[in-house]
């Protein structure tokens, strides 16, 4: 009886239970959107943090940070000699540790050895300011201060260099690029663990002394390097044997060499600039940088939750407006669909005195009434919420398919940020942020689709419990006297 009676109501008002299920439907679709976008924006931070940072790690130890020296002016200086090198072209390499920090490679047995840490790998970031140029006249010897920029992706900074000569005059161009020294033995983490060999191979276990090479894809376009190319570093030769394309975004490190082969070019014999670490479990990682900390003195200890706090940029922007504004709006919007579905109920139960007022003269218990209304809300409520996921699935789709751009700056913690990689200890320790391009994405889990359902189904109890206590106070007599 309930059944066909349900059905049988809920055809005869469709105008009213579709403008019912409407209400819901849009508070419903607005709650998918903010939830799917979030989770999108989540998702491009991760992927900023995943690139800049590395796959797998939890945090870095870096060398803590030093108060700049007040006669250092940070710059790496290029001495040449102006008579005896007059019309030549000249071309000199300066090799320095990013921001002069390093720590000692056996640190990294000692990280590796404390409570709650599964592994750890060293690595070291080297600057490489190279200056090309020559003398137009001049007797005298010259000295060229470097711009000292870091480059960005694809390692060309395109600075020119600011020579003074002294009795004549001078060409030079400064350019920089970064260079990571990679463990070879252990490239599940570190400076490589964000990228795939889309060419030639990487290095193998063998090679802790080899001079070669792996070049990002970026890097290696710009300069027209391929696998089985070489290029010289301060006149040591390497060979390219792969490039590497990053998982989610531009890389920040242009050259990988094997380890070794880094710290012999920085003059870092048996230094690292950045330790990356693996925990045995990641709900523990603030309770091992503490350990860290604690264990080893004048170190950094920098996790993935610090850097999440430096990303600024569009996609912070984004980000704030979608967990704050998007947040209240949805709810705002929630309460007004609940309170009109509510409302329309009431409004549409009020209209319906003389045939409830009728079926308890009849015989029907309140109860039986009230169960009758709230059934029919509840149905109104379940295609409110079907209506509400379609729109909701529509918009998040629409919003992957145009997949608009957002830009993120990873800037200093003041800790040695900036590792290999972008992460701690390399080039984001530069005044200059690294800036990082990421397609929005709005994914739906099944989680948002329960959440929807569960809304839909309040939404219709709600109005259903509205409409209920306004049909058990209707009496018999209410019907009579709706006749007359």
């Amino acid at each position: 009886m309930f059944g066909i009676y349900l059905k049988r109501e809920l055809s005869r008002r469709k105008k009213a239970a579709l403008v019912i299920a409407m209400g819901l439907a849009l508070g419903i679709a607005l709650v998918i959107t903010v939830n799917s976008v979030s989770a999108g924006m989540q998702q491009a931070q991760d992927k900023v943090l995943k690139s800049l940072y590395g796959l797998g790690t939890d945090m870095t130890v870096t060398k803590a940070q030093a108060a700049p020296s007040g006669n250092s002016s940070g710059r790496p200086k290029f001495d040449f000699d102006a008579k005896s090198d007059s019309g030549k072209t000249q071309s000199s390499d300066r090799v320095m540790t990013q921001g002069g920090q390093s720590l000692k490679s056996s640190l990294v047995t000692e990280v590796a050895a404390q409570k709650g840490v599964a592994s750890a790998v060293g690595a070291l970031s080297l600057n490489v300011t190279k200056v090309d140029g020559s003398f137009t006249q001049g007797k005298a010897k010259s000295t060229t201060s470097g711009s000292g920029q870091q480059g960005g992706p694809g390692g060309q900074s395109g600075g020119t260099g600011a020579p003074q000569v002294q009795g004549g005059g001078a060409s030079f161009d400064v350019n920089s690029y970064s260079v990571a020294g990679v463990d070879v033995t252990q490239q599940d983490l570190g400076p490589l663990a964000t990228s795939k060999i889309t060419t030639g191979s990487t290095f193998t276990a063998a090679q802790t002394s080899a001079k070669v090479a792996v070049l990002s894809k970026s890097y290696a376009k710009e300069n027209k390097y391929k696998v089985g190319s070489t290029f010289k570093i301060s006149g040591t030769k390497y060979k390219v044997i792969g490039i590497a394309t990053p998982d989610s975004s531009e890389s920040t490190t242009d050259v990988y060499l094997p380890l070794k082969q880094a710290q012999t070019l920085g003059d870092a014999k048996n230094k690292v600039t950045t330790i990356y670490v693996k925990a045995t479990d990641s709900k523990q990682i603030s309770t091992v940088k503490t350990t860290i900390q604690k264990n080893i003195s004048g170190t950094t200890v920098t996790t993935s939750a610090d850097l999440a706090d430096t990303v600024s940029g569009s996609l912070s922007t984004a980000s704030n407006l979608a967990t704050s504004v998007g947040k209240w709006l949805s709810i705002a919007v929630l309460v007004a669909a609940f309170l009109v579905a509510a409302l329309l109920t009431s409004s549409a139960v009020s209209r319906r005195v003389r045939e409830f007022g009728t079926l308890k003269a009849l015989g029907w218990p309140s109860r039986k009434v009230t169960r009758q209304v709230v059934g029919e809300s509840i149905v109104n409520g379940l295609l409110g919420g079907v209506l509400g996921i379609a729109l909701g699935l529509g918009a998040a789709y629409t919003v992957t398919a145009i997949s608009p751009k957002l830009t993120a700056e990873l800037g200093s913690t003041g800790g040695g940020m900036g590792g290999p990689g972008g992460g701690p200890g390399g080039p984001a320790s530069s005044a200059a942020k690294n800036t990082v391009d990421i397609a929005l994405s709005a994914p739906v889990s099944l989680t948002t689709i329960a959440l929807a359902v569960g809304l839909a189904v309040t939404g219709g109890l709600i109005a259903g419990a509205m409409g209920g206590w306004r049909a058990s106070r209707m009496r018999p007599a209410d019907a009579l006297r709706s006749v007359s």
